[in-house]
């Protein structure tokens, strides 16, 4: 059978447009952060040597291994924080004084982000993220689209390195800023403060 350059054409123009269906849907899933992970992309029917050939020609941006951002996505100060959870795989959230960071509760180093997962993982997250294996994840929440420690545990783990009062300054910003509750607070200034 032969075909005509009419036939090779109509293909052609039928692979465009399941390329360009797969990576709007690809930007659809994309979460406030403009980020989305080869899982995402391959429940969305793309391959990973699609995204992969997105993230060549300009459409997609690596930012870790498996996470990816959609390139026209505006900068967000957060956005290290959200990367380095979603690089973390499936379960992971932000720890300890990254969460103090993340709420701009008092200041810390930016240069350390801390996640913890309940699954043992030897991936590289890249410089200054470290990784904490919790056995019994804590409790989650979201703080800005990111999984987060509840702020009333995230300070009480962060008081070790921010040191007694600096931790109970960030419970007093986070009660101020309805973090948490007047009782959290009065537990955290109770624990923390008695070892200042």
């Amino acid at each position: 059978m032969e075909y005509t350059i009419e036939d090779v054409s109509y293909v052609e123009c039928f692979r465009y447009t399941i390329a360009m269906a797969k990576i709007d849907d690809i930007y659809g899933a994309a979460d406030d952060y403009g980020l989305v992970t080869s899982a995402d992309a391959r429940a969305l029917g793309a391959s990973d040597a699609e995204v992969v050939q997105y993230a060549a020609r300009g459409r997609l941006e690596r930012v870790a291994r498996g996470v990816y951002r959609v390139p026209v996505w505006p900068y967000q100060e957060q956005a290290p924080y959200a990367i380095a959870v979603r690089a973390a795989g499936e379960g992971a959230y932000l720890y300890g004084e990254s969460v103090v960071a993340l709420l701009g509760l008092c200041p810390t180093d930016p240069r350390a982000i801390r996640v913890a997962t309940p699954r043992r993982t030897r991936r590289s997250l890249g410089e200054g993220v470290r990784l904490v294996w919790r056995r019994h994840p804590d409790r989650v929440t979201l703080y800005e689209g990111i999984a987060c420690q509840e702020a009333a545990d995230a300070i009480r783990e962060a008081a070790r390195t921010l040191g007694p009062a600096r931790a109970v300054d960030a419970a007093r910003e986070a009660a101020r800023m309805g973090y948490v509750t007047p009782a959290e607070l009065a537990e955290i200034e109770g624990e923390v403060g008695a070892h200042a």
